[in-house]
């Protein structure tokens, strides 16, 4: 049976509701009852304390890879559902490339019922826009949609050739899916590990042009014209790219676009001594295109803002940097990181909030990323100013994999309700 929760006398920030107010929230079965006033007869189960911290809806995760099924070696959805609710998250999209890949129904069966194990999160899994993602046969896509999926994608694979992925659009637009892209040219990237300039030429690593974003932007685009599809571009890292979209959302094009957000604090030089934790895909670009993804943000071309969350085992990242693996675990480091922008980049305290929040659910067509009566209470309560330092003691990913580690960041989630269920309360961890 759900508690009747009283969440008193925080900051409440709504930015779907354009909300900014300090105002008591109202919790009963699992939704929102109300803000404001008592509602007349409400009788709290539970009555938590919000003074001096910020209200607002569980954020919306658009990239986390929990590593299950295929990869439990690194992670899994009870370690990282944990890790998530710890952030503030209550919602991740998942990308299709587990084993076995999101191709099936089946698939995707499984992995919702392993998510409500958890109890600790929501997972939206994203199907595989080519079968196994090989780039070649399209996928099921209608037996996709059925099971729930909203979206369809190739994750970090390439599409075998242009007419492919134009049939794999004109498909999923009959089906009223998202085509997710992570726009990159692999004969451009060319294995490489690192943004190409001055410090991959001084490292001697094979580094990645803008070309290999900015080429696969364009193709995309040019397809658009002719399928109508719905296109989401996934991690962006260059200023020419995010400008290409930019025109593109001018001239009525339906696309959206989200960044990694590290992206906007971490650069190339990071890479500096061969910090295997600093070795991500896309790579980490030049100052002027982490200014100018922030840019982006400001005038809403970029509305969202994910982890890009990717566990690794300690032993993928011990090698030379090129052999390394890619990524880092990031879903307790979202919030301070985003956070950091209202000093750093220029934002209001609502963009942030809206870009984690209400800018991810429309994306997705998902009903989440508000606080109103009727809505699922997926609730985030946390402390702007409080500060914290990733280690042992407050780290619940399975993977440890982050050029964080050890450094004081500022915002820290206190509680998170997920359909009015308390799943994370100051340090203590989700229990199903």
């Amino acid at each position: 049976m759900s508690e009747r929760i009283h969440i008193r006398g925080g900051r409440v920030i709504d930015p779907a509701r354009d909300l900014d107010a300090a105002l008591d929230v109202f919790v009963a079965d699992g939704q929102i009852l109300a803000l404001g006033a008592t509602p007349d007869g409400f009788r709290a189960d539970r009555i938590l304390d919000a003074r001096d911290r910020i209200v607002c809806p569980g954020f919306i995760d658009l990239s986390a890879r929990l590593r299950e099924p295929g990869h439990e070696h690194k992670a899994t959805i009870d370690s990282e559902s944990r890790a998530a609710a710890a952030g503030g998250i209550t919602t991740v999209c998942m990308p299709p490339d587990t084993l076995p890949t999101i191709d099936t129904p089946a698939v995707v069966q499984l992995l919702r019922d392993r998510a409500a194990a958890s109890g600790c999160l929501r997972i939206e899994p994203v199907g595989a826009l080519t079968q196994g993602l090989r780039g070649q046969d399209l996928s099921e896509m209608s037996a996709l949609r059925q099971a729930g999926c909203r979206a369809v994608s190739n994750a970090h694979a390439p599409v075998a050739t242009t007419r492919v992925l134009r049939r794999a659009l004109e498909y999923a637009a009959s089906h009223d899916l998202l085509v997710i892209v992570r726009p990159e040219d692999p004969e451009l990237a060319d294995d490489g590990c690192v943004h190409e300039g001055p410090v991959s030429t001084r490292l001697g690593l094979r580094g990645i042009p803008y070309a290999a974003e900015t080429v696969a932007v364009a193709q995309v685009l040019a397809l658009i014209e002719h399928t109508g599809a719905r296109v989401h571009f996934a991690q962006l890292s260059s200023a020419r790219a995010m400008r290409s979209i930019g025109r593109a959302q001018e001239k009525g094009f339906p696309v959206t676009a989200d960044v990694a957000a590290h992206q906007l604090h971490l650069t190339d030089t990071s890479v500096e001594g061969f910090d295997a934790q600093c070795h991500l895909r896309p790579p980490l670009r030049a100052r002027a295109d982490r200014e100018a993804l922030r840019e982006g943000l400001r005038d809403g071309v970029i509305a969202a803002i994910c982890s890009d969350h990717q566990p690794h085992e300690a032993d993928a990242k011990l090698d030379a940097f090129p052999a390394t693996e890619p990524g880092l675990s990031g879903l307790q480091t979202l919030l301070p990181l985003s956070l950091k922008l209202a000093e750093s980049g220029g934002l209001s305290l609502s963009r942030i909030v809206a870009a984690l929040t209400v800018g991810p659910a429309r994306i997705m067509g998902l009903p989440g990323g508000r606080l109103q009566p009727g809505s699922p209470a997926d609730v985030c309560i946390f402390d702007p100013r409080a500060r914290w330092t990733p280690d042992e003691t407050t780290w619940l990913s399975a993977g440890r994999n982050t050029p964080f580690w050890g450094q004081p960041l500022q915002g820290r989630v206190t509680q998170t309700l997920l359909g009015g269920r308390l799943v994370f309360d100051g340090g203590i961890p989700c229990t199903p």
